[in-house]
């Protein structure tokens, strides 16, 4: 029917249907918590259209009727979307770590309230801590958990950077002031920065309610205007001393704009990074090799090409640039992990292949470890090939067979034999690898 012919109730519930729609991605990104402005605003705006959803009258009318029945779905399965977003496990989980980070800056970062550069080892470790675990947690591939676990990891590594910077200010400086009468505005200058170092990590970490980004960049700015201002000219040493306080102000401004930056670039979505996609590259050149191993007819013919060409894709993911990501340090290591177990499957069935080869008599306890090993060669077999989570009956299955295989192990007896302590020491060793290996192929990670 012509736009110009449409029933009134049937134009007004297309309209409404219009303004839920020029949301939608705003909804369906949400990274935030349910007590954010951004969430009350969205929400707000939405109970309103089903409100205004509700009021228009369909005269009785079937198509009307089925008309406004699908606009209030439609609106209900952005609120209920927006409501998923703000509690979704792993949401609170990223909040949860988060949390842990403010109580380590409150307690520990004190001296930069004051311009100081005193952080202790417990500090640096418990962010360390704090980041690592960030990286792990689960975002499976949804837009609004990434850019919650991006833009939670990009504070905190702020933080650690500007810490990390400030600690490695040279002893010299300040200059003294009897140099040249600029030196005294330089320094000051440089003392405020150095509180300002304080607030703006309060701030990011959003344990300091009183400031605003736009404030501080205001007083930075101010500074560096400040600074512009001075006479240096003819000074080298000055004039160096001025430009290295102007680095520190524009590097401040910097971190002020992380927020922004990640939602303009889209940089928490890292599937079009380019050191990401050198990962996936070495990963499908991986899966590739391993398909050609455990399909083929006669596969220690593979192995030496295999191995050789695996310990290159190592030698380019050692290339690969983290760009200071933890979520791209974390890929890297997986694909690492993932390269060196084929490359451990194939010296395990290269060291079996080789003891067919001897026919010699030996230690009873010895041959059982051996035995074992047999045993976790086809199993690894099996998890290379793996693709599926922990509830599938094929990852129990395979858990409940390197677990026997533990224990088969921890029943060997080696009498004193120095040599069969080492060789069962080692194959259990790669049982516990075997089983983490399964782990990581399962537990469904993404960056």
């Amino acid at each position: 029917m012509e736009m110009g012919n449409q029933h009134p109730s049937i134009s007004r519930l297309q309209e409404i249907q219009k303004e839920v729609k020029s949301i939608e991605q705003q909804v369906l990104g949400f990274s935030g918590l349910s007590d954010d402005k951004n969430y009350k605003k969205l929400e707000r705006i939405l109970t309103k259209q089903l409100f205004e959803i509700d009021s228009v009258d369909t005269e009785g009318k079937g198509d009307i009727q089925q008309a406004r029945k699908r606009a209030a779905q439609e609106t209900e399965r952005l609120l209920k979307e927006l409501e998923q977003n703000a509690n979704h496990p792993h949401r609170l989980e990223i909040q949860n770590i988060f949390q842990e980070a403010q109580a380590l800056v409150k307690e520990k970062v004190v001296p930069f309230y004051n311009g100081g550069n005193c952080v202790t080892d417990e500090f640096e470790e418990g962010i360390q801590d704090v980041i690592l675990r960030l990286t792990h947690v689960k975002t499976g591939g949804k837009v609004s958990l990434r850019k919650a676990r991006y833009h939670t990891l990009t504070k905190i590594c702020a933080v650690q950077e500007i810490i990390e910077n400030c600690m490695k200010k040279q002893p010299s400086l300040p200059l003294s002031e009897d140099a040249h009468p600029s030196v005294a505005k330089i320094n000051s200058v440089m003392c405020e920065v150095n509180k300002t170092r304080g607030t703006l990590i309060a701030l990011l970490m959003g344990v300091n309610n009183k400031e605003t980004c736009r404030h501080l960049s205001c007083v930075l700015s101010g500074l560096m205007a400040d600074l512009d201002a001075l006479d240096v000219c003819g000074h080298t040493e000055i004039r160096n001393y001025r430009k290295e306080v102007v680095e520190d102000i524009n590097q401040l401004l910097r971190y002020l704009d992380l927020e922004e930056e990640a939602d303009t670039t889209h940089a928490f979505d890292l599937g079009q990074n380019h050191s990401i996609l050198k990962i996936e590259k070495v990963l499908k050149r991986m899966r590739e090799i391993k398909t050609e191993l455990l399909q083929a007819q006669n596969p220690p013919e593979l192995y030496l090409s295999a191995k050789t060409e695996l310990q290159g894709l190592i030698g380019q993911l050692d290339e690969v640039s983290l760009e200071k990501n933890p979520c791209i340090r974390e890929a890297r290591r997986r694909a690492v992990i993932e390269v060196q177990t084929l490359i451990t499957y194939i010296d395990l069935k290269e060291a079996l292949e080789k003891r067919k080869l001897l026919a010699c008599e030996e230690h009873p306890s010895h041959k059982a470890v051996w035995d074992v090993l047999g045993n976790l060669s086809e199993i690894q077999g099996e998890v290379l090939s793996f693709d599926g989570n922990r509830t599938d009956k094929n990852y129990i299955r395979l858990e409940e067979l390197l677990t026997k295989q533990l224990l088969a192990l921890d029943a060997v007896d080696p009498q004193g034999e120095e040599k069969c302590k080492a060789a069962r020491k080692q194959a259990v060793k790669l049982a516990q690898n075997i089983l983490s290996y399964l782990d990581l192929k399962s537990d469904e990670w993404e960056y």
